[in-house]
């Protein structure tokens, strides 16, 4: 079996994780306003994600693209404050490590960008990447930073980055 690789993302990735994060959410029953699926930028990642202070890496195995996820500076949110984006793994990669290793990957380019904290909001019902982020060193919050637009995503967790990765 072809091993996985994490890179940045490119122009011909934007269908490709587009249908990875649709698939992903629609099976999760994910409420289609309020959350990922309702933002502007889904069909257009490679282009989101050249702003200053942000990056968005994907999972290949050949040319299968089998996940993704970003930083992005937080809308609305303090100088210094990041948030963890469109972090999305189809089923057939979970359990592997992957998710974890474009977390880090995520986090180390925060870091490197000069991020003091990263942000991250997600669903109730979504306990596996919770798990991960609380493995990372994230914390749960008991309110929303910034202005996300996304109303249905009810957990919100942090991360100090200043500390360690």
């Amino acid at each position: 079996m072809e091993e996985v690789k994490i890179r940045p993302i490119c122009p011909a990735d934007n269908p490709k994780i587009a249908c990875v994060i649709r698939d992903v959410l629609g099976a999760l029953n994910v409420p289609k306003t309020g959350t990922a699926l309702a933002d502007d930028n889904l069909d257009a990642l490679y282009e989101y994600y050249r702003m200053p202070g942000a990056a968005y890496y994907v999972a290949c195995r050949g040319d299968d693209l089998l996940g993704g996820g970003g930083i992005a500076p937080l809308a609305g949110g303090a100088p210094g404050v990041c948030e963890l984006q469109k972090m999305y793994i189809s089923e057939t990669l979970r359990g592997r490590g992957i998710g974890r290793q474009l977390l880090q990957k995520c986090l180390q380019q925060a870091g490197a960008l000069g991020y003091s904290t990263c942000y991250l909001e997600t669903m109730p019902y979504m306990k596996a990447a919770q798990s991960l982020y609380r493995q990372t060193g994230f914390d749960y919050l008991e309110s929303p930073l910034g202005s996300t637009g996304h109303t249905s995503c009810h957990i919100w967790m942090s991360k100090d980055l200043t500390n360690s990765q």
